[in-house]
This record gives structure tokens, sequence and C-alpha cells, in this order.
């Protein structure tokens, strides 16, 4: 017989249960390419930029990463904080450009080229290979920067190998040039044998290196002067100025002693002679020459200017038969050594500007060490020895000679070559420089027709103090580097780079007099064919075979300009021409500077720094307004990245596995200022965060899913208090995150976004998603989106406020969650709003109008949707503040927090399964007592129990309130699982409360507060 039993009512059908096509898993190593792809494919890109059209700018200069290798995750990071901070400029309404670029010329590259095909190329074929080899590599690297959702101007960045890049250099060259900066001289500059080229002061780093030092005696020439200067009748013995030096290789080239003018010196009588040192380090030297010794003499170094003192080898080889005069210069210390510091002027500044001040011509210094790092082979003794192994065959020579005192190996700081990691020298050569200081004899500017009336030093420190500095301390380093730098050597000996278009007397060495003429015509040729096509001209092509001025007296220079010089200028040429509308025409007459330049801190010494003088050069100020400074990358025990310690990160290793949103997220959760930490563990803790954070935002989502805001949105005074104090919490919140923007000033301060922070936004989304919503607001909310009527009041006032939420969350997550805040706006804006201006809606409805104000206004047709939350603005969140409100809730909250903690004590003593079947009793005074009675019946809501009851305490008591649940006695309701002494009171839906019988029959409960 059948059962004839009425069915049973399915109560969760009747729920409003949350859906989205939002999923909880991202699959981001999946998913993300096809958003890189949508944004190519849709020009999302320039579609920013029609959105921001006529709005103020915000320029980030791209520093041009070199076009060489496999990106890492260092690369990433940097590009990243870009892309985030032009986000969060973009979203605040700016018209934030972005044009990516590449660094295309120089060493690294032409290095790769000879790895390859050998070092015998031809000049032609080196220019060729290598500007093949940069494309691909910059096509490899654009692939990954646009995988990471890095959004920029890809179908058109700069690279400094372009033509018109190229020519705009030189133009820039011309400028500097036309102020009175250029000059050529011959002076020791940095010189790497592994690059066979001079070296720039920012391509220099300083490691640990064993050297060799040196006690070696000089022989006074003229015993009498000597005894005459010492105040003694005569000299006993033979007497030696002593030096002491830790480059043995430059003692054939010496030329001259110095000594401190101010300084005490004493002649020491040995058993090795008379020595001469600096008073204050007699004791020491006797002890490490390991000699018994008195002091016969002392005088003032300045009575011993014009003395002269026999080379050390001269006695072993004729071709050392010469004499070192002393010169007087502050540089000899009694610090180290012995207070006499042997000359070669050829390889030290010091040593070189000392020689030159006290009349040593030019064509008289010595230079015996050839560019490739060997003596040149008439050398005595050490002719076409590489000078490292020359050092101990010339102590040997000391040894044999009787000059050498003592020998020992010294660890200490030495200047290495950016690039190769090798041991540098100083080397007098002839090359290009750009002057700090006031010209002087051979630093004259050449063909100056518009001096300027300050050093570029004093321009330079000038724009420092102009300039903002991204952490601070940025500005006392870059400040300390342009107050101590040289003069900076532009030229390098290489193929591969942007030419110095000159032509110099084959005998005199003097430029051509049509020199700025001839630089136009390279600037021609240059913007038509390249580097390459300069190259490929002859000194006859350009001047003619015969006549005065022509290839029969002038040769073509092969210098190529620094590379240096390369990036340093291009804000000259993109900021200023190669990228159409980045010209200001408010700038009056000068260059727009960009807004922010942004690189590792290292860039003081280099990217910063070049660009500085080169527009201080060219304009009198930096190119930039701010200057910001990121670490490095470095493992989860701060060890630098290394292949060889196997911490190494390759970025594609991250986004094939974990996806580039990690990274992302990784990048805005770290405190750039410092270096940057990351391994599989942090990584782990990331990934965390970020599920935390899209399982909010899917929830946001989900119970949104059937709201139409314009419809159904609530007006602001209207909504339910605690969605009310939702949104004030969202206004708080914002002004933290995003601080004040006005776009149509240009002004954009305070706030983390304001002062490019966003560790601080990543940690405090995080606290808002766990804690403020998912802690609280959501756990409050979730019984009344479920179990009131669909389209009552109090879920569409709830929906209205997560609306916002999510809104204002996608906006302030944007910049570094850019996958997640696209594919979630998709879904969002998929329904119909806009965020934006006041409302503009059809008054079809009385309040309608306020309705849709609450929600953000603006258009809300489907023709007017935007096509990316990249185009949209921060929400209006300053009128939804209520400073009152978020005080009344921050006391409730602490009650709530208190009632959990005690709920949880039952719970853990197994009394009670769920909060839902407390009942619990709460006593407050004073404000507390009467915030909390005008929740009235919505407290038990707050406080998410079946019951609630408020009872006052003594104004004097030492508490502000008290909380103590029981256990409810009633049944359970089967629809929203309150235990409700009213469940069945409806006889034809025995199972459910009355509440659940009125909101799915009746007119449905009436809520105000919670």
């Amino acid at each position: 017989m059948a059962d004839e039993s009425p069915a049973r009512p399915d109560y969760r059908s009747t729920l409003n249960l949350p859906d989205t096509p939002f999923p909880m898993r991202g699959d981001l190593p999946r998913r993300e390419p096809g958003w890189v792809r949508q944004w190519n494919d849709e020009g999302v890109y320039q579609r920013l930029r029609d959105a921001r059209c006529e709005r103020p700018r915000f320029v980030l200069h791209d520093g041009p990463p070199y076009a060489n290798g496999q990106l890492h995750v260092g690369h990433a990071a940097n590009k990243i904080l870009k892309d985030m901070i032009v986000k969060a400029r973009q979203l605040a309404g700016f018209d934030a450009r972005y044009t990516p670029g590449w660094d295309c010329h120089g060493l690294p590259i032409e290095n790769q080229v000879e790895k390859t095909f050998g070092r015998n190329l031809g000049r032609d074929e080196v220019q060729a290979k290598s500007r093949a080899y940069a494309k691909e590599q910059i096509a490899q690297q654009m692939a990954d920067f646009r995988r990471v959702g890095v959004l920029g101007d890809w179908d058109r960045p700069y690279l400094t190998m372009d033509f018109g890049n190229e020519a705009g250099e030189i133009r820039a060259l011309k400028r500097i040039i036309e102020r009175g900066f250029v000059y050529r001289g011959l002076k020791p500059v940095y010189w790497c044998f592994d690059c066979g080229s001079s070296l720039a002061e920012f391509e220099i780093e300083y490691a640990d290196r064993k050297s060799t030092t040196v006690d070696v005696m000089f022989r006074a020439t003229d015993p009498a002067r000597l005894a005459a200067a010492f105040g003694v009748e005569r000299l006993a013995k033979d007497a030696f100025a002593v030096i002491w030096t830790t480059t043995p290789w430059t003692l054939p080239a010496n030329q001259a002693l110095n000594l401190n003018p101010d300084l005490d010196y004493s002649l020491v009588d040995t058993g090795r002679g008379l020595l001469l040192v600096a008073s204050e380090l007699v004791e020491r030297c006797l002890q490490r020459w390991k000699l018994a010794g008195t002091v016969i003499a002392t005088t003032r170094g300045l009575h011993l200017e014009g003395l002269r003192f026999e080379h050390p080898l001269a006695e072993v080889d004729a071709g050392y038969a010469r004499s070192a005069p002393v010169y007087l210069a502050d540089y000899a210390t009694a610090s180290e050594g012995t207070g006499i510091v042997h000359s070669a002027p050829a390889y030290g500044i010091d040593d070189f500007n000392s020689c030159r001040e006290h009349g040593m011509a030019v064509d008289d210094i010595l230079n015996p060490v050839q560019g490739d790092g060997r003596y040149e082979a008439a050398l005595p003794l050490f002719g076409g020895l590489e000078i490292w192994k020359a050092n101990p065959k010339i102590v040997d020579a000391l040894r044999e000679a009787g000059r050498l005192l003592d020998s020992g190996p010294l660890q200490h700081s030495y200047p290495h070559c950016w690039r190769h990691k090798t041991p540098v020298i100083y080397r007098a050569a002839a090359q290009w420089f750009v002057r700090m200081d006031a010209p002087s004899g051979s630093n004259a500017g050449v063909f100056a027709s518009d001096p300027p009336p300050e050093t570029l030093r004093n321009l330079a420190l000038k724009a420092i103090e102009e300039t903002r500095f991204y952490p601070e301390n940025g500005k006392s380093r870059l400040h300390d580097m342009i107050a101590n730098r040289p003069d900076w050597c532009i030229s390098r000996q290489r193929n591969w780079g942007v030419p110095l278009p000159f032509f110099l007397h084959k005998v005199t060495g003097e430029l051509h007099p049509d020199t700025m003429a001839l630089i136009d015509r390279a600037i021609e040729v240059v913007a038509e064919g390249g580097v390459e096509a300069w190259s490929k001209l002859t000194a006859e092509d350009v001047l003619g075979a015969t006549g005065e001025h022509s290839a029969e007296n002038y040769a073509k220079s092969n210098d190529i300009l620094d590379v240096w010089f390369d990036s340093g200028s291009t804000f000259f040429h993109v900021l200023r021409g190669s990228h159409p509308g980045m010209t200001d025409p408010s700038a009056e007459g000068r260059g727009p500077e960009a807004d922010l330049y942004l690189e590792g801190h290292d860039q003081h010494r280099g990217w910063f720094h070049s660009s500085l003088l080169i527009a201080c050069a060219m304009e009198g100020h930096a190119p930039y307004r701010g200057l910001l400074t990121h670490g490095f990358t470095v493992d989860g025990s701060g060890r630098k990245m290394s292949k060889s310690l196997g911490n190494f990160i390759a970025l594609q290793q991250v986004t094939e596995k974990l996806g580039a949103e990690i990274i992302r997220l990784w990048c805005a959760s770290t405190d750039y200022s410092g270096d940057l930490a990351i391994d599989d563990k942090i990584l782990a803790r990331v990934v965390d965060a970020y599920r935390r954070i899209r399982n909010t935002l899917r929830f946001l989502l989900a119970n949104t899913s059937d709201f139409d805001p314009e419809a159904d949105a609530v007006p602001l005074e209207n909504m339910l208090e605690v969605d009310r104090f939702a949104l004030a919490r969202v206004s708080e919140l914002q002004a933290e995150i995003v601080g004040t923007f006005d776009p149509a000033k240009g002004v954009f301060e305070g706030g983390h976004f304001g002062s490019y922070e966003f560790h601080p936004v990543v940690a405090k989304l995080q606290v808002y998603c766990s804690e403020d919503l998912g802690a609280f607001y959501l756990d409050v909310l979730k019984d009344r989106l479920y179990t009131t009527g669909a389209s009552s009041l109090a879920r569409r006032s709830a929906q209205t406020a997560l609306w916002h939420i999510a809104h204002a969350m996608l906006r302030w997550m944007a910049p570094f969650l850019s996958f997640t805040a696209e594919e979630a706006w998709q879904v969002l804006a998929g329904r119909g709003a806009v965020v934006g201006a006041p409302a503009k809606v059809r008054a079809a409805k009385p309040g309608e109008a306020a309705a849709a104000a609450a929600v953000g206004g603006g258009k809300t047709t489907a023709d007017a949707r935007k096509p990316s939350i990249f185009v949209e603005t921060y929400v209006d969140a300053d009128r939804w503040r209520d400073d009152t409100l978020l005080a009344k809730w921050r006391e409730i909250g602490a009650v709530r927090a208190e009632s959990n903690r005690q709920i949880e004590v039952l719970r853990s003593g197994g009394q009670l399964g769920s909060s839902l079947q407390a009942i619990v009793d709460v006593r407050a005074r004073g404000e507390l007592h009467e915030q909390l009675a005008s929740l009235g019946d919505d407290l038990r809501f707050v406080l998410i129990t079946s019951g609630a009851r408020l009872g006052a305490l003594p104004d004097d008591a030492a508490i502000a309130f008290e909380v103590e649940p029981t256990v409810s006695p009633d049944p359970k309701c089967e629809r929203c699982w309150h235990y409700r002494a009213d469940v069945g009171a409806d006889a034809e839906h025995p199972t459910i409360c009355g509440r659940c019988t009125s909101n799915l029959f009746g007119a449905g409960e009436r809520r105000h507060a919670a």
C-alpha cells in the first residue's frame, strides 16, 4: 500500500542562497594568459588613454632594463611596482601614462655577440648582430612583462636603439656641448681590461681583493740638500725616501714622490741606511721592517719640496735611470704606509693632478700599460707582461736591487667592473668628459655658445633639493655621490653604441672647426639609418679627400658614448618627442619632468645619476619630480639571489606554478624600501592571503547576484544601521588607502597610494577581509541575506552595502591584484552599475534617483558600461563617513567579541554546538547601555544567538559590560536554525519559527539595526 503522507517541505530551497560565476579557485596559471590576450586584443591601454583624455597627467618614466638575459623575480618586482603605481594613479582619475623601454646598446650585448661569433668580427658585423640580438631579447622580455599583468604602451615601447632615439641622444650631446660642459683631455679614468674600454663612476663596484704591498726605498740623488733640509751637517750613510704601495705594477711608471707640507718627517738611522718617513709612523714602520733605528733629525714636509730621489730600479736597467722630484700634496697622510706617496700620474687621479699642477706636461707622462692590461713591449724588464702577473716579478726585481724593505698580502676593498666583476685600474687615456666644476686649462668646454651661469655640480645639487625622495634617505645618498664625483668620462672604445661624431686633427688632436654642423649631419644620418649608417661613413665621405679641413688632415673618431648616456638622455627624446602627446604645453618653454623615476637603490649611482647630470647640463633642472628606490630580491635567509647558491628564482617558474597574481601580491605586500625576501615558504603565505581575499570577494559577488542597483538600491538614510556602519568603515579605510585626490587640479596627497606605499594596503585589506568583514559584518549579515524576503528592505539594504563594498574593494586591489580585480569586475559590471558622478537616472518612481545615487550614480545603461576596472575611478566614499557610527559600532563589536569568547567556553565544554543555541545576558552601563538598547531585538542578530537580554550595570561599576550565555531550551527552526519558542506556532509549518513563516508567507520581519 503506497504511503500517502504529504511530502516534507524543502525549506532549504526557500533560502536566498548565494550564487556567482566567479569561481572559488583562481586557477591562475591557466586563466591569466587569457586576460593578457584580452587586454591586448581589446586595446585596453589605449582605452585608458581615451578615458582620461585631457585629464591631468601622471608620467612614470621607465628606467630601461637591459636587453640581455632571462628575467627573474627581481625584474618582475621592478616592473610590477611601476605598474601598481601607474594603475593607482589611473584609478584616481589621472591620465597615467606608462611607456616601457629598453636599454639596447653597450658592452654586455657586444660580449654576447663575441662569445657566440668570436672576437674577430668587423665593426659593421658586430653592430648588425648586436641589433638582432637585442631585438630577440626584447621580444622575450616583453612577453614576460606582459605575462605578469603590466599594462603599458607595448605596441610603442621606446628602445634606445630606435633610429630616432639614437639621433635624439646626439641632439642631447650637442646641447651639452653648446652649454660648455664637454671637453677632451688626457687623465686617468677607470679602465677595464675585459671591456677594453674606459668606465664611468657608475660602472664601478667594490669587492674584497688580495693585493701585494711593498715598502720601497728611493735613494736621495743630492744628499747635501737633504742634510740641509733636516738641519744636519752631512749624511753619514745613503739616505732613502720610503714609500708604501698596494700596486707594485705602477712602480715602473713612477715619476714623483708626494709629501704632506704640514706633516713632520724624520730621518731614521737604521742598518739599511738613513730612512725618510712620517714622524708619526716611525715606530710602526720599524716594527714592520723588523729594523732597529734612531731618529737623527726631524723637519716639516714643506722644507723637503724639490728634493729628488732615484728610481729604485735605476741600477738594474738604464731604462729606469731617472729621478723623482718631491711634490707637496695634502693627499699624502700619516694614516697608513710611510706618509710618502709614490706618484705614477698615468694611474691615479691625485697623482695626475699633483704632477700637472707642478708643471709636468701631458706628453711627459709615462703610460706603459696598454688597453689589454699588458705593458708595452718596450718597457724595460717587464715589457709584454700582464700587469697582475708582473707584480711578483717587480717585487723580485726590487729585492734583488736591494730596494725592498717589506712585502706582504693585504685584503682590502678594491674597485671592480660592474659587468665583469674583475679588478679595474686607473689609466690615463685621451677621453671625452662632462665637467662638473668651473673650467680651467685643458678642461675648458668646446664650442660653447650658451654657457650656464653655474657649474654642473651646483645645478645638480640644487635639483636634488627640489626632488622628492621615496624613501627620504635616498636624498643624502644621491647628494653625496654628486658632491664628490669627478668629471664624467662619456667616451668608450667599443663598437655597439651611439657615436661621438667628432673629427680630430691628426697632429694637434683639435676638433674640426665645423664640428657643430658635422654633428647635425650625423643626426640626420643616424635618424635615417641608425648608428650603423654613420659608422659606415668614412672621413672622406663626410669631409672630402683633400683640403685644409678634409680627411687629409682630420680623422674620424670611432669612440661611442657611454651607455649611461644612452639611458640617461631618454627623458629628452622620449618624453619630449619620440612618443606623441608627451610634450606638456604648460611647461613654459622647458621640457616636462617625469612625475616619477623608479628603480633599485643601486641606480643612485646609475640611471638616476646620469639622468640628473644630463638634464641639468641641458636644461638646468632634474628630469624628474620624484625618485623612488626599492631593494634587491633576496631569499628567506637574506642572501642575494644567485644561480650558484641555488636560490635563484626565474620569473616563468613562479608564473607557471602559482600564477603572476601571486608574484604581484608578494611584491605589493613587501616593504620594498628594504630588500624583498622571497622563497617557497614566503610564497605559500602569499597564496593563503590571496585565497582569503578571493573568498571574501566571491561572497560579495555571490550575495549580490540578483541585485539590480538601478531598481533595488536602498538610499543611505533608509539603510539598516549596521549597513551604514559598514559603509562608514569603507569611507574610513579608503581615506587611509587612497588619501585625497583632485584630478582636476592634479593633486594626489595623503594615503598609502599617494606616497607609493602598497604593503600597508595589503595588510589592511587582509585585516579588513578577515576581521571587519569575515569575522564581523558578513557573519552578522548571513541570516538577513539568506532568510529574509528576497526583495525585502532588510535584504536590499544589505545588498546595497555589499555592492558598494565590492566596488570599493575592487578599486583598492586592482593596482596589485589586477587579474582578479578584472575578473570580478566583469561579473560586477555585467549587471549594470557604473560608479562615477552624481546620479543621472530616470525619474520613474519617487525615491529612485536617491537610490541610484546611493549606489554611486553615473549612467547605468548597458551601452555606457566601461570595458575595464582600470577605466574606473575610486568610489566617492566621503559621503558615507560617520565617525559617531564608527565609534558606536566599535563599542558594540567589543561586546560581541566577549560574547563569542564566553560562548566558546561553553562550546569547548560540550554544552552547546553553535552560538545560535545560546541565549546571552548582557549587562552594561552608561552610554554603552544606551547604544546596545538602541538595537532592540536586533542585538541577538549582532551576537548571532537565538536570544539576547539586556540589563543595566550600576554607573560606578568597575567594568563597562559583562556577558553571560546560557543554553536555549527552545526547539531549533529547520529553516533559519535559530532556537525559538515559536517553532511550530503555525500548524501548517510545524518545523519552522514564526519569523521564517512571516518571511515566507506574511509581511516579513522588520529589522532596523542589524
